[in-house]
């Protein structure tokens, strides 16, 4: 499936300097979408490299052998190929592709020779899962159920409005848009799929979930008789406040459909059964509204109905589950101290063994026919690659280099694990990364990190907006904390934050920069502090409590600017009332009334350091109006301020030249005020 004419795979360029560049960073391959073929003997993956000139992101397939070897691309085209999935036959190599004015599931050989369009549904599809059995498919796509204004109104065509009567209208960056998310189930012939049945039929619900949930969400049992997915049957003002998503069952014999976790009222997610199809796992939070509850680690007996919570005595979270080829173990990723560790359940002692220990985050994996595991790896230093780990050592090798003509000519600053106490006494994780040519008889400008979520985890991530070694290429020394609030350290540090958003965890950030400031190579007259969301919150929180003028630049992306609204103009009612403890209105809560002491906008009185801020558009979980508050708020006073606004971005900044846009004005604003 190729395109001659053209290669959509850029060649490595050649750098004039080892230094990172916004240039460079937008130039790495995004490694993802990666799976084992049924015999475990070869990897497929996909790979996204951006056209900065074209402003595009051109996603292509590849496969290597699981032992290692040769990469073998497998497409090269204008469209984007996603969701690729082996065939269960392994003879056959399944993709959503956009070649077609709607998107389309095709199928080509193993060697990616002959291309064929599968479907013909109207009005494309999201995403796919073969049936064990290869005589159905499932497929996602969305079904029109509600009224727009033209339908209540047909004799005014070109109106453009929306009538509202409940909550969830809009959601991340989306406005609803009329349609429901369903699964159709469909036999396979050797003509191409046009139809198939809908087994959420006439419901007004999204499975998988909007906005962020896939096909990770669907899975079959190994005899094909079964189809379990994940889903939040609800609606409205119960949608927008509430995280109870159930496990479903659709038997394909007798059409029925049973919830298998009515108990259940956090999330429940991501099932997958057992080789054998006796068992099946999944992960689930316990409370209903708190979205960073501890995700444990269930399996159910499927002849009983029978679970087990194998998290019961274990306080990490259990993320990308994968059993093991024999079914007698789960293997699956867990936050640890700040890395992204692999581990392995075995079902018989119901013992969690950790199996690698680095400094990195490992983020998904497979079991392959030897016993050794394929999984993704990323750090701070080096973007994703294919890995293949020992799994009774934890030792791996490279199995892609996707990268490797970029970092070979990159020199990348030092990262530094350090552990500092609090005010408390308490020992918290801080990372410091270095200006890659780091002399230690300099002074260098430092930025302290403020990381979002609030619960979102400060580990060996690598990001292309808030990309660590990108900011210490610009000559500045980072101070990354693990705050309160942050995974990885056990619940009671996780939860101190709920309620308390300019308690402790504020004072944690504080001790982090302290303590480093102490350092001779820190210049303590030139700090910064930088972050998004709720780290963006945490900056203009910051920013009114800069009395000693320990700050002298602010950056805040994204963040909280004035509670009460907040609260009346974001989307998942879930989040707000559980972390701020409720609306502003009801003055019988304490915890929430505490809260909305902490708002930004009651301490802009006291703001004396240049802030720029930061904000999309197309952000409903942090409305616009956020960013634009704190710059108006600074503007008016006469602090000196400037507001980056992109029509056309969401919470985050996803296209390549808006990207380096970001970064330009980013070290541009701290360049002009720390150096």
């Amino acid at each position: 499936m190729s395109d001659v004419s053209k290669s959509f795979v850029p060649e490595t360029p050649t750098l004039d300097s080892d230094v990172m560049t916004p240039e460079v960073l937008w130039s790495f391959g995004r490694v993802g979408n990666s799976s084992l073929s049924p015999d475990g003997k070869t990897v497929l993956f996909a790979v996204t490299y951006f056209n900065i000139e074209e402003n595009k992101g051109y996603r292509e397939l590849y496969t290597v052998p699981a032992g290692g070897g040769k990469v073998v691309q497998l497409t090269n085209t204008a469209s984007n190929e996603s969701e690729p999935m082996w065939r269960p036959d392994g003879k056959r190599i399944g993709f959503i592709s956009s070649a077609t004015e709607s998107s389309q599931l095709w199928e080509m050989n193993s060697d990616g020779s002959h291309p064929e369009q599968i479907t013909d549904i109207e009005g494309g599809i999201e995403g796919f899962k073969y049936a064990p059995d290869s005589k159905r498919i499932a497929y996602v796509k969305k079904v029109k159920l509600d009224e727009t204004i033209n339908d209540m109104f047909p004799d005014l065509p070109k109106a453009n409005a929306r009538l509202e009567t409940d909550l969830m209208y809009r959601h991340w960056d989306q406005w609803h848009d009329y349609t429901y998310k369903h699964i159709f189930i469909a036999e396979i012939t050797n003509d191409r799929i046009t139809g198939g049945k809908d087994i959420l039929e006439g419901e007004k619900f999204d499975a998988p979930g909007r906005p962020f949930d896939g096909t990770e969400q669907i899975t079959w049992s190994p005899d094909s008789r079964l189809l379990v997915y994940s889903c939040k049957k609800l609606t409205g003002k119960a949608y927008a406040e509430s995280t109870n998503s159930d496990l479903y069952a659709y038997d394909l014999e007798s059409g029925e459909t049973r919830n298998l976790t009515p108990e259940h009222k956090g999330y429940d997610k991501n099932p997958t059964f057992s080789p054998d199809g006796k068992q099946l796992a999944w992960t689930s939070m316990e409370r209903d509204g708190y979205e960073a509850d501890q995700t444990r680690l269930f399996v159910m007996n499927m002849e009983t109905g029978d679970e087990k919570n194998y998290s019961a005595n274990w306080e990490q979270n259990a993320e990308h589950l994968s059993w093991s080829r024999d079914g007698q173990a789960i293997y699956f990723i867990s936050d640890i101290h700040a890395t992204d560790e692999i581990y392995r359940l075995s079902l018989a002692d119901g013992q969690m063994q950790r199996v690698t220990d680095g400094v990195h985050n490992y983020q998904t994996v497979e079991e392959t026919t030897d016993g050794k595991l394929v999984a993704t790896k990323v750090s701070m230093s080096q973007p994703a690659e294919l890995y293949l780990v020992d799994a009774a050592t934890g030792k791996d090798e490279p199995l892609t280099a996707v990268n490797k003509g970029l970092l070979d000519q990159l020199k990348m600053g030092k990262v530094e694990r350090r552990w500092v106490k609090t005010v408390d006494d308490k020992d918290m994780l801080v990372w410091v990364i270095y200006p890659p040519h780091f002399d230690p008889n300099k002074k260098y400008p430092t930025l302290l990190y403020c990381q979002g979520g609030p619960q979102g985890t400060v580990s060996q991530f690598w990001s292309y907006r808030w990309n660590f070694q990108m900011m210490a290429a610009n000559e500045y020394i980072i101070v990354a904390p693990n705050r309160r609030g942050l995974p990885g350290f056990g619940m009671e540090w996780l939860e101190q934050i709920s309620k308390d958003y300019g308690g402790l965890n504020i004072q944690d950030y504080l001790s982090a920069i302290d303590e480093v400031a102490k350092e001779p190579y820190v210049d303590a007259d030139r700090l910064g502090a930088i972050g998004a969301s709720y780290g963006g919150f945490s900056v203009n929180f910051l920013a009114g409590h800069n009395e000693s003028n320990r700050f002298k630049a602010f950056i805040s992306h994204c963040g909280i600017f004035n509670f009460d609204q907040m609260y009346v103009t974001t989307e998942e009612m879930w989040f707000e009332n559980w972390d701020i403890g409720g609306p502003y209105w009801d003055k019988s809560n304490a915890a929430a009334q505490r809260s909305y002491t902490f708002s930004p906008h009651l301490f802009v009185d006291k703001w004396n350091a240049p802030i720029l801020v930061i904000h999309g558009e197309k952000d409903f979980r942090i409305p616009y109006t956020q960013g634009m508050g704190a710059f108006n708020a600074a503007v008016l006073r006469d602090v000196p301020a400037q507001f980056l606004f992109f029509p056309e971005e969401n919470h985050w900044v996803s296209s390549a030249q808006n990207g380096i846009v970001w970064q330009r004005v980013f070290k541009n604003w701290l360049d002009k005020w720390l150096k």
